[in-house]
């Protein structure tokens, strides 16, 4: 990869002239946009109504779980024949058990997240006018739109939405007559999976093309920002590994309607045997995980990335460690691919390939803790600002670390064994992957939002949601790890059959009256997202004192971001507190001539000529630097 920026062909008046003077319609402006800004707004709140609806559906299924032989009238009226009398029915229940993890990993914690903030921030932090390809930029967001809409078709078909998990593993999903969640509802979710994941390749594609092509003067690779650098690298896993999930959904569909037998073998339902045979369901477990454990860092690394900016900004220091922090974010990318076995432990899988699985998963922690370590290096005596954005980023930095140690234990095979599919596992990977990169999302939202809507958000309304979020989520998901531990199962509708379980009734109680809080704090933030639109305070340029470019655009949007030529870029992103500068930032565009007595002989790595002007400088004001080799 070269380190010179390729310039764009619209990089100059004549390109903001061809993106700005043509009339727009409501329809072009606001609905079938091709300016990167608007489509980052539409891929945020539709991944915020998703996240709401998804919400709810946990809502359902924890009141079934802490009061299992309660009846409650009001679920009939809300969920029709599949509540009879008050009570969620068993298949039912496994529904909304699949489609609220469904929606929560692909649509909104990948759709919402890199959908979003890829968007809004690569044209705007590399220099570009906007996206490599606005078309296929726009078709991304329709296609993942198109998937919303499948997925929650499917709760209106007679059969009822999918129940086999949001894995999908065959049998359950392969047999449209296993159960009725298998029918209508499962080729769904098939179809819905296919449309999200063309939105991801085009997307991804889109993304990647930007960033090596379109960088504007002056930013090489080492001068872009580290959220550049996660979203770049999140677009690369998935472009390598959706395309794997499609060919597992491709014989799915043959498995169900063609009569093959990929999946399939040796299988009786009703007292009939099948004819399929030699198929075997580990395969799609292959398959399904190539793209499911590359999936965990392509939720978690734009949060990571948005979180290395928020850290930097609010503790007015440069982020500790950027180059580690890069070749984390790349060790995380390659490592990502050769994990996926540790969800497989308990299939029967060969002792010595379980052990190499074991090893590359205690690896992957490796660059995890390097970037824990920075996170805290960087906070460590800075002069913080704790803004909703910058508790948000905390927030993360804390579910990733106590999140992220519970997932020692999951990869070590013998305990792994042990703890599968218990409540462990749910514990565990709600707050590594899910309250983390929430977190992260949410910290992305409140910084990023004045450049988003050109107003503010209401600080007190920020706070009173981060707080009953982070409360909120420990005291949901903390206690389940003691479940786990104990052997208590995940995915059962009731506890009421087991003696050993009925013990921790009453902890699926404070659990759901956890969720239910949490959930209230949510409508805090929704009502403070839209209302701050119309009515919040109106936002300055440069609102937070950053360094970044997108707070050199004007806070007006106009389709092509800056009104005349793009800003050269000089420095790196994190020149702040720069001992012998009188302000506490010094943004990019800053050529290093204006900042004579703060600069740094390694300031100017590749940057003959500001060596030459700096050296004149020094040696007519008597200034002598020392140079380390």
């Amino acid at each position: 990869m070269s380190s010179t920026a390729i310039p764009y062909a619209g990089a100059g008046d004549h390109g903001h002239d061809a993106h700005g003077h043509h009339h727009e319609t409501f329809l072009t402006k606001y609905i079938f946009s091709q300016d990167h800004k608007m489509i980052a707004k539409q891929f945020l709140i539709t991944g915020i109504i998703m996240a709401f609806f998804a919400m709810f559906l946990s809502i359902l299924f924890r009141i079934q779980l802490a009061w299992p032989e309660k009846d409650f009238p009001i679920l009939e009226v809300f969920l029709g024949k599949w509540a009879e009398g008050g009570r969620i029915r068993p298949d039912f229940f496994l529904s909304l058990v699949t489609i609220h993890g469904t929606i929560m990993v692909f649509f909104v914690l990948t759709a919402g997240l890199s959908g979003t903030f890829s968007n809004l921030l690569i044209p705007l932090q590399l220099g570009a006018r906007d996206m490599a390809s606005p078309f296929m930029n726009m078709l991304s967001y329709w296609f993942f739109f198109s998937a919303c809409v499948v997925m929650i078709s499917s709760f209106f078909v007679e059969s009822g939405p999918a129940s086999a998990g949001w894995t999908i593993y065959p049998p359950l999903s392969a047999l449209p007559q296993a159960i009725p969640g298998s029918g209508t509802g499962m080729s769904l979710w098939l179809a819905s999976m296919v449309l999200f994941i063309a939105s991801q390749v085009m997307g991804g594609i889109n993304y990647i093309s930007t960033v090596l092509n379109m960088r504007t003067k002056g930013m090489s690779l080492w001068r872009m920002p580290l959220t550049i650098w996660a979203v770049f690298l999140t677009a690369i896993v998935g472009l390598l590994s959706f395309p794997v999930l499609v060919s597992a959904v491709v014989l799915l569909i043959f498995d169900r309607s063609m009569g093959t037998s990929f999946y399939l073998s040796d299988i009786i339902i009703g007292g009939k045997i099948l004819p399929n045979e030699g198929g075997s369901p580990i395969l799609f477990q292959h398959l399904f995980w190539f793209l499911g454990h590359p999936e965990v860092y392509i939720v978690l690394m734009p949060a990571l990335g948005l979180t290395s900016e928020v850290i930097a900004t609010n503790s007015r220091k440069p982020i500790f460690g950027y180059h580690a922090m890069v070749y984390s974010l790349i060790g995380i990318t390659v490592l990502s691919f050769i994990v996926w076995g540790h969800h497989m432990f308990v299939t029967g899988m060969n002792p010595f390939l379980g052990g190499v699985f074991m090893i590359t998963t205690l690896i992957i922690a490796v660059p995890s803790a390097v970037k824990t370590f920075n996170y805290l290096a960087t906070l460590w005596r800075g002069n913080l600002k704790f803004t909703p954005a910058m508790l948000f980023a905390i927030g993360l930095v804390s579910f990733f670390i106590s999140g992220g140690l519970t997932g020692i234990f999951l990869g070590n095979s013998a305990l792994d064994i042990n703890l599968h599919d218990t409540y462990f596992v749910v514990a565990h990977f709600h707050l590594v992957m899910g309250s983390a990169s929430i977190c992260g999302m949410l910290c992305g939202v409140y910084h990023w939002y004045p450049k988003m809507f050109g107003r503010m958000m209401n600080d007190k309304l920020g706070y009173l949601h981060f707080w009953m979020t982070f409360i909120g989520a420990y005291l949901v998901f903390f206690p389940m790890h003691f479940m786990g531990i104990d052997g208590v199962p995940r995915r059962y509708y009731s506890f009421t059959n087991f003696p050993f379980m009925q013990e921790w009734l009453t902890v699926n109680v404070f659990i759901t009256w956890a969720a239910i809080i949490a959930g209230f704090g949510q409508i805090a933030f929704l009502f403070n997202f839209f209302y701050s639109i119309w009515f919040g305070k109106k936002a300055t340029q440069n609102p937070w004192n950053s360094n970044t470019l997108e707070w050199t655009t004007p806070v007006e949007h106009l389709h092509g971001n800056w009104p005349g030529e793009i800003p050269t870029v000089y420095r790196w992103p994190y020149d702040y507190s720069k001992p012998g500068h009188d302000e506490d930032f010094i943004p990019q565009t800053t050529p290093f001539s204006e900042t004579m007595t703060s600069n740094l002989p390694h300031d100017f790595e590749g940057d003959a000529v500001a060596e030459q002007i700096q050296r004149e400088w020094d040696k007519e004001h008597g200034i002598e630097r020392v140079v380390h080799h």
